[in-house]
């Protein structure tokens, strides 16, 4: 059984850090795409960051030189560093895996979210 379990969600500050953090588990996870999505209300679920298997890493334009996502392969598990946050970052944030190599193609599996809040 596949489970993707995020956390590191919260309320902070504009200009605030936070780090999520997803661990997977039930899936070979060094061969997965990894990703972080947002869905903010009333909008649709967007991209924020990928990263491949082999660490190559991509970016939403509206994080770039904030975000960085990262993945340790011996602990299965995907981060999210979020610095400089703004109040448009609010949203539930998701995990997932893919196992395709082209990130366009939605992911195989996604987490429950966890919820990211900026607002002073």
């Amino acid at each position: 059984q596949v489970q993707l379990v995020e956390s590191g969600g919260g309320l902070v500050q504009p200009g605030g850090s936070l780090r999520l953090s997803c661990a997977a588990s039930g899936i070979i996870f060094r061969i997965y795409v990894m990703g972080w999505y947002r869905q903010a209300p009333g909008k649709q679920r967007e991209l924020v960051a990928v990263i491949s298997s082999g660490g190559r890493t991509n970016y939403a334009d509206s994080v770039k030189g904030r975000f960085t996502i990262s993945r340790d392969n011996a602990r299965n598990t995907v981060y999210l560093q979020m610095n400089s946050l703004k109040p448009e970052d609010t949203a539930l944030y998701y995990c997932s895996a893919g196992y395709n190599s082209d990130y366009h193609i939605p992911p195989n599996y996604w987490g429950q979210g966890t919820q990211v809040t900026v607002s002073s």
